[in-house]
C-alpha cells in the first residue's frame, strides 16, 4: 500500500440514528482521508428524519469514473461527471428549478434518472415571473431515455413536462402515477405539458386509469402500459 499512488473508490455507508448527539459532518468524514495525497476525494453526509431517523454518507474519489450516482441531494457538491449515466435523486427539502440546472451541468450524458421527493417547491412563483418575463433556464437533457417521476410531488412533473423548464430528446420511457399526471396536464388539456408528452415513446401508468382515449391523445406517439 505504501506504493499506491491512486486509489480509485465510491463508499456508501447508513446509519440509524437513535439519540446521538454528535453526528459526524463532512468535514469529519474528509478528515478521515486527509492521508491520500493523490486522490481527491468528495463527500457527502446527509440526515434524514422519514420514515426514520437515519444518515447516509457519500465518499469518493474525483475524478468520478462509476457509471451509476445515487441518491443525490440538495447537498451535491457538483463538479462534472462525464461517465454517470444513471442518477437518481432523493431528499425532504424540496428541489427548486436551480438544481435541476446543476444536475445537467454536472451530468452531461446522463440517460436514465428517478426522483424521490414528496416536497413542493417553495420558489415556484418566482420561477412562474421569470418564465413569463422569459428569463428562466432551461435545463436541458440531451441523452435522457428513461424518467421515472412515480414518487415525485406534482411541482416534479410539472418541472419535467413543462417545455418551458425542461427540454429532452425524443423516445422517452415515462414512469408515473396516473392521476398525478392527470393533474398536472389539467385532464390532458394543458398546452404547456403537450410538447414534452409528445417526445414521450412509451409511457407507464401507475394505479387507477382512468379515459384512456384522452391520455392517448396527449401522448400520440406512446406505447402506454
Amino acid at each position: 500500500m505504501s506504493q499506491l499512488n491512486q486509489f480509485t473508490f465510491d463508499i456508501r455507508s447508513s446509519m440509524f440514528i437513535n439519540n446521538q448527539m454528535n453526528l459526524p459532518s463532512k468535514e469529519d468524514i474528509q478528515r478521515t482521508f486527509n492521508h491520500f495525497q493523490y486522490t481527491k476525494t468528495i463527500s457527502c453526509v446527509d440526515y434524514f428524519l422519514e420514515p426514520y431517523k437515519y444518515g447516509l454518507c457519500h465518499i469518493y474519489s474525483y475524478p468520478f469514473l462509476m457509471k451509476h450516482y445515487e441518491y443525490i441531494t440538495n447537498n451535491f457538491p457538483g463538479g462534472l461527471y462525464p461517465y454517470v449515466r444513471v442518477v437518481s435523486l432523493y431528499d425532504e427539502y424540496p428541489f427548486e428549478h436551480d438544481f435541476f440546472i446543476r444536475i445537467v451541468q454536472s451530468f452531461p450524458f446522463m440517460e436514465k434518472l428517478s426522483i424521490n421527493n414528496r416536497y413542493a417547491q417553495n420558489q415556484k412563483e418566482s420561477y412562474k415571473v421569470m418564465n413569463d418575463k422569459s428569463n428562466l433556464s432551461i435545463a436541458k437533457y440531451y441523452y435522457l431515455i428513461e424518467l421515472n417521476i412515480d414518487r415525485a410531488h406534482d411541482d416534479y412533473i410539472e418541472e419535467f413536462l413543462c417545455n418551458t423548464k425542461t427540454y429532452f430528446q425524443n423516445n422517452i420511457l415515462l414512469f408515473i402515477h396516473y392521476e398525478a399526471l392527470q393533474r398536472v396536464t389539467h385532464n390532458f388539456t394543458r398546452d404547456d405539458t403537450r410538447i414534452n408528452c409528445t417526445k414521450v415513446n412509451e409511457l407507464s401508468l401507475y394505479g387507477k386509469v382512468g379515459n384512456s382515449k384522452s391520455c392517448k391523445d396527449y401522448f400520440p406517439f406512446a406505447t402506454i402500459d
